[in-house]
């Protein structure tokens, strides 16, 4: 496997944990539809939320923030990923969309940043 797939799975294992750590339940992680992917799928710690979570992992910051990798197609493919989910298991759910953003190289080093409510894929049409 590639350096930044490595990268990219540790990050998203990382993410996981803190949305476990935060009260949330881990319902799916890579689900794909097709060629479109979401990295984590979760309730809500009040249980009333579905929200999907774009993980975003960098060594570092130093050129730009991970969450600005997110583009108007990655959130359109997010969104039209997240409305096949919605529509096969008939989620009656409110839905967020969520990012974290991960930097740095080891877990005691790592910062996780959890951007809540961090785009609307509707608006990226």
């Amino acid at each position: 496997m590639a350096k930044h797939n490595d990268t990219g799975k540790w990050g998203e294992d990382l993410a996981a944990d803190y949305l476990r750590n935060s009260g949330y339940e881990i319902i799916e992680r890579d689900w794909r539809d097709g060629h479109r992917d979401i990295d984590i799928i979760a309730r809500s710690p009040d249980l009333r939320t579905i929200v999907f979570v774009e993980v975003k992992t960098r060594s570092n910051d130093v050129i730009t923030k991970p969450e600005e990798a997110i583009d108007r197609k990655k959130i359109r493919n997010i969104g039209i990923a997240a409305d096949s989910y919605v529509k096969m298991l008939n989620v009656l759910d409110e839905l967020r969309f969520d990012v974290i953003s991960v930097i740095g190289g080891t877990k005691e080093t790592a910062q996780v940043e959890h951007i809540v409510d961090a785009f609307n894929p509707c608006l990226a049409f």
